[in-house]
């Protein structure tokens, strides 16, 4: 069939049949057959290589098509495998150590009790950078319970509370796996996402938090009675100082690298300073300081229950690596759609007119996560087709904001098809109509109000 394409048209229609058929295979071995993300996305990037080895319009062959995949996979790996580890690591040592629930009750005693939403909102965007979003919800809502007890709040408003924050985070704040590889293979800088996703964060988040209340007073509760949780963990937890550094002291790192950077504008290294600023900025070296915080986190509250260090670093590398054989098959697939000349076929289909990539990433974003329910796979697809679509022409914008885009595209409409769905769902005893109601709402909201945000900023500042 692709031999019987016009020749004229084979720049444009090879390279699109090739990204059809991609995304045609994540989102049926995904959505329809239940099949994992990672053999999903790498059958994906080997499919691509074989349409374009077989259609004859690219300089590949089909041993190519099979070797290359795994070229590329290992090229994504690289870049984040263990960055995703040591955050791994750094989330088990919040939790072990009890430093996540000191940060928690220090948000209570900062925002009051009365505030106890936005406390919690701002609790879950901190503990959801290093920790996944799953894992955020299951170490918060029992406190959501506490504090609907002793406020008489509503149940249903502090747990799309701590939604909203963790959401944003899970979409927008490397080293979050989604964010990470999206920012690596859009070539935005660590810290200026790092910085970027947590600014641009801060009014999605907020109209998000504003919508919850409002959701909550209109539809009411739903679902388990608020209980308080009896404290199993009576030990003292770390001190405020000790628990934010396993967060904090990379972030703050990585951030002050990006802003010396951006005012050396290019030159050269020289002072000792600068030296010294860019070696500790480093993303693995900055990761690897916020590790061994978060380990000095958990051998201060050793006793006879706490696991071995080899035991407990075993927990969150085992979680971690299933997140990193999927971010680096997304990776794959990106890479082959760039070895198909994806980006010369949008341009061709554009017929010269120029392209809104912001809108666009927020759109493929949007699509994928609607079809396969996967935020991540969502984010990493699409950021692998917007860095095809881009080369080797440029962007129409600083590539930052294509970086937002594909995140706050792909958090949108949360239903059936998300685990993240049902995981709220079954936890708070919500009908899944409530939560299409509730959850679905304020995530798209989310969403919507981020692309407004960042096509407003990209159109002042390019």
């Amino acid at each position: 069939m692709l031999a019987a394409v016009d020749p004229t048209q084979a720049p444009i229609a090879g390279p699109l049949i090739a990204l059809v058929a991609g995304t045609a295979v994540i989102l049926l071995l995904i959505a329809r057959w239940k099949v994992h993300a990672f053999f999903a996305l790498f059958f994906a990037a080997t499919v691509v290589g074989l349409v374009v080895a077989l259609g004859g319009f690219h300089n590949l062959t089909l041993v190519d098509a099979i070797e290359r995949p795994t070229t590329k996979f290992g090229e994504a790996a690289g870049q984040i495998a263990l960055v995703i580890a040591m955050a791994a690591v750094i989330g088990e040592s919040l939790h072990e150590s009890g430093a996540a629930r000191r940060i928690v009750e220090w948000m209570f005693r900062l925002f009051g009790e009365s505030r106890a939403g936005p406390a919690l909102c701002v609790a879950s965007f901190v503990l959801s950078i290093p920790v996944f979003f799953d894992t955020v919800l299951l170490l918060l809502l029992p406190l959501a319970r506490e504090m609907a007890v002793r406020t008489g709040g509503g149940l249903t408003f502090y747990v799309l509370a701590i939604c909203c924050g963790a959401v944003v985070s899970h979409s927008t704040v490397p080293p979050t796996p989604g964010p990470l590889l999206a920012a690596e293979t859009l070539q935005v800088d660590f810290g200026l996402a790092v910085l970027g996703g947590v600014a641009c964060g801060l009014i999605p988040g907020a109209v998000g938090l504003g919508l919850s209340r409002r959701l909550h007073r209109r539809l009411g509760e739903e679902g388990t009675t608020p209980e308080e949780a009896p404290r199993v963990d009576t030990m003292t937890p770390p001190s405020l100082l000790a628990s934010l550094a396993p967060v904090f002291v990379p972030l703050v790192l990585v951030s002050v690298n990006s802003v010396m950077g951006l005012t050396r504008s290019g030159e050269q290294v020289h002072s000792t300073l600068d030296v010294a600023v860019a070696f500790l900025g480093n993303k693995h070296v900055a990761m690897f300081l916020g590790m061994t915080c978060g380990l000095g986190l958990v051998y201060r509250r050793s006793n006879d229950r706490t696991p071995s260090l080899g035991v407990f670093l075993g927990r969150p590398l085992e979680n971690a690596g299933v997140i990193i054989l999927i971010t680096a098959a997304g990776g794959a697939f990106g890479g082959m759609l760039r070895e198909a000349g994806i980006a010369g076929a949008i341009r061709g289909l554009a017929g010269g007119m120029p392209l809104n990539h912001v809108l666009l990433a927020w759109l493929i974003a949007a699509v994928i996560r609607i079809a396969q329910g996967s935020v991540t796979v969502a984010m990493i697809t699409a950021a692998g087709i917007m860095t095809a679509v881009a080369e080797p022409s440029g962007w129409s914008c600083h590539p930052f904001w294509v970086f937002l885009a594909v995140g706050y595209g792909g958090m949108i409409c949360s239903w059936m098809n998300d685990s993240g769905f049902w995981l709220v769902s079954r936890l708070c005893g919500w009908t899944e109509r409530y939560t299409l109601r509730t959850f679905t709402v304020v995530l798209t909201a989310i969403s919507i109000t981020g692309l407004i945000e960042i096509l407003i900023l990209s159109s002042i500042f390019g």
